[in-house]
């Protein structure tokens, strides 16, 4: 008895389309006339898109599609297509390098989109909108610096930095304080929970004896 297994096939050329369309592309290099190979190619696409949805969101994926179908068949099947044919010369060129940004970043717990805040701050010429600005600048830079280290931080530590950060060029008025932000740890969490429920449970036990006093009280006076 002959089993048929995935390691005595042929490889699979583009995995995630399956073997049922890479065999379907090869029966339709098969077929003698051009019309009808240009109707099942069609149907063929059709189903290469359907199984995978996500190329819908790829810019022009019909185009990429058929390009898939040409790079299945091994350049081999002949329709009539309605994007160029690939080579496998294409198949083999590589993108260029994209590179990594090299930006410096002087607090890293603030990121780069705190430093560009402040220079578009700097550069605001209206008064009471510079000075809103900054206030959410700020309230901001102690909110990331609260999650970044995992711990309170004084409102005089954000002001430094952010003159530092600004060059001096940006201050808060007098008498500010920033928004309350503060880091609670789960432990703390977990006790003032168990407290709370150790509370409830003292609650209860008193609300009983209460009533069995009551209780007992009633009875009294009846006998």
């Amino acid at each position: 008895m002959n089993f048929d297994y995935n390691t005595t096939r042929s490889e699979l050329i583009l995995a995630e389309y399956g073997r049922n369309v890479q065999n379907m592309v090869k029966y339709i290099i098969t077929l003698p006339t051009k019309e009808e190979r240009n109707k099942y190619a069609q149907a063929v696409i059709d189903l290469m898109g359907f199984l995978n949805p996500h190329l819908r969101d790829v810019a022009d994926f019909k185009h990429k599609l058929w390009d898939h179908l040409h790079i299945i068949s091994n350049y081999q099947i002949d329709v009539d297509s309605p994007y160029p044919k690939p080579t496998p010369e294409t198949k083999e060129v590589k993108p260029a390098h994209i590179g990594y940004p090299q930006q410096k970043i002087k607090y890293k717990h603030y990121g780069k989109t705190v430093e560009k805040l402040i220079a578009n701050a700097m550069e605001e010429q209206n008064p009471e909108r510079k000075a809103a600005m900054v206030q959410g600048i700020a309230n901001f830079m102690k909110m990331a610096y609260v999650q970044w280290n995992k711990d309170n931080v004084a409102d005089e530590v954000i002001l430094k930095n952010l003159s530092e950060l600004s060059g001096g060029a940006l201050a808060l008025e007098e008498n500010v304080n920033l928004q309350k932000v503060e880091f609670r740890n789960q432990n703390n969490r977990q006790n003032n929970n168990n407290r709370g429920r150790q509370n409830n449970n003292k609650n209860r036990q008193n609300n009983n004896n209460n009533n069995r006093q009551r209780n007992n009280n009633n009875n009294k006076q009846r006998h």
